[in-house]
């Protein structure tokens, strides 16, 4: 069995980067991860610096099944594993230690200092039970590893949805639905994302009909919502900063961040995504049906709540179009972008406090003067 103690990683200074240095797990070797690798590296490489948490033998092995060129100029840091046969479409245990061992390769990268960011293709949750993995997927590990809550979104630029549960069975869904525990996570995912406002899903049908058809859930949801609203209220004006009109209005309308819960059957109509962008969901597939109706070719994860940076594309392993040359390419691209975003932000957010660090002791130097 490979255990939590296993996720360990390095540290070390962080080295300059003329374009930023991205790690790449290669996922499932048996399906379409290589593939989208392959053919998306004369692109990515234009954006940064790609690092292949993969062999370029397996690679090179891929590209003969595709029939395409192998890529001379990839750059390859390969995890410590054996290479395992590639076995098309296939659940396998070898393919599922090589994938899990192929992540844990770029979150050394990472934390070490040697990449800024981490793109991961899709694994087979079954093939890392088969081989032993004690987690069910990448945000577990990632969860287990930063001992923080890895919250799930999904979507692009038209819509995102944040997720309270995961990769739980259904059945466990409504235990976890606790005041606390929403309360906890609904300041995360605002923290996260600092948005203006959300639609927060209900549990239940028509969200229990006033106890009709259930309802407890629901009921809880909505306290949760209210003692969160009324957190940031407060939060916002106590605040001792000057506030511009913009942010007067921002504190006076921070109760209505998140609005809800309201029924999932209509939570997506036409006017209400016109309206709200981002959408909370109590669990998976409610979440996250219509998003993929919708934008399944276009939408990433992005996994919120940590220290590192990790896009994903939103998709599976595709073993039904594994290695025919056909699957569509435009999540990847756009987990890659996502990223590279991010690490922008990052480093404008660690420019400004620094220039509010120096300031501050301008000011303390000034006054003892």
């Amino acid at each position: 069995m490979m255990k939590k103690s296993n996720l360990r990683g390095m540290h070390s200074r962080k080295k300059p980067h003329t374009k930023p240095h991205v790690a790449i797990s290669i996922g499932d070797i048996n399906g379409v991860g290589a593939e989208i690798a392959l053919r998306e590296h004369s692109f990515i490489k234009t954006l940064c610096e790609p690092l292949y948490c993969v062999h370029k033998e397996l690679m090179q092995n891929a590209a003969q099944l595709l029939g395409v060129a192998f890529p001379n100029d990839m750059v390859f840091a390969p995890p410590k594993a054996k290479i395992p046969t590639i076995h098309i479409a296939k659940i396998s245990k070898k393919s599922g230690a090589y994938s899990f061992e192929s992540f844990i390769t770029g979150l050394d990268l990472l934390d070490s200092a040697q990449a800024q960011a981490i793109i991961t293709l899709p694994i087979h949750k079954a093939a890392w039970k088969k081989a032993g993995i004690d987690f069910v997927g990448h945000t577990e590990v990632l969860s287990a590893r930063y001992d923080k809550k890895a919250i799930m979104a999904l979507g692009n630029q038209k819509m995102l949805v944040g997720l309270f549960s995961d990769h739980i069975p259904l059945k466990k869904v409504s235990q976890k639905i606790t005041a606390s525990a929403y309360e906890k996570f609904l300041l995360l995912l605002f923290q996260s994302l600092q948005c203006e406002k959300a639609l927060v899903l209900g549990f239940n049908p028509h969200c229990g009909d006033n106890g009709a058809i259930g309802g407890k859930e629901d009921s809880v949801i909505k306290k949760a919502i209210q003692k969160v609203n009324a957190r940031l209220t407060q939060e916002a004006q106590k605040q001792k900063i000057q506030k511009t009109n913009a942010q007067k209005t921002r504190a006076k309308t921070a109760q209505e961040i998140f609005v809800g819960p309201y029924p999932p059957d209509t939570a997506f109509i036409p006017h209400l995504r016109n309206e709200f962008k981002v959408f909370v969901a109590p669990y998976h597939d409610i979440g996250l049906a219509t998003l993929k109706a919708l934008y399944f070719d276009s939408s990433i994860n992005i996994s919120l709540n940590l220290p590192i940076i990790r896009t994903s594309v939103d998709h599976g392993v595709a073993y039904d179009l594994a290695y025919k040359g056909i699957c569509n390419t435009q999540s990847y691209k756009n987990a890659v972008c996502m990223a590279l975003e991010l690490i922008q932000k990052q480093a404008k957010n660690k420019a400004t406090k620094s220039n509010s660090k120096k300031e501050k002791n301008r000011h303390k130097k000034g006054i003892k003067k």
